[in-house]
């Protein structure tokens, strides 16, 4: 039980922290969702880093590991909101800036995947 409490504690971080970070960013292009870029980029990055430290020799007990990869980032990526808003601006016809938005989260997420994954890799030699 104590684990389950440990990852909804992460989930209650990671939600503020996609929060205020999506908020903070918000504010520099209206046109644009900013905030969830970085938040799912970040994300992505914190994430990759994590496991691939784990597998390339690290050791992190599991409760920590669950507290931030499965509550905090789970919470703190927006994968379904990144989805809505991206369709949202296809219905409202900026169809230039939909396009940006799913190309940059896919191409920058999967990006920071692999670069996390060398950083791991050169840490843990």
């Amino acid at each position: 039980m104590q684990h389950i409490f440990l990852i909804g504690a992460g989930g209650f971080l990671g939600a503020i922290a996609r929060y205020l970070v999506s908020r903070y960013l918000g504010s520099f292009m209206a046109s644009f969702p900013l905030g969830t870029l970085v938040v799912n980029v970040s994300g992505s990055f914190l994430l990759g880093f994590i496991m691939y430290s784990i597998a390339y020799g690290k050791s992190i007990p599991s409760d920590l590991r669950d507290l931030i990869t499965i509550g905090f980032i789970g919470a703190f990526t927006t994968m379904s909101t990144f989805s809505y808003e991206t369709v949202r601006l296809a219905e409202l016809n900026e169809i230039f800036f939909a396009a940006l938005n799913l190309f940059l989260n896919l191409l920058l997420c999967i990006g920071a995947i692999y670069l996390s994954k060398e950083l791991a890799i050169l840490i843990n030699k």
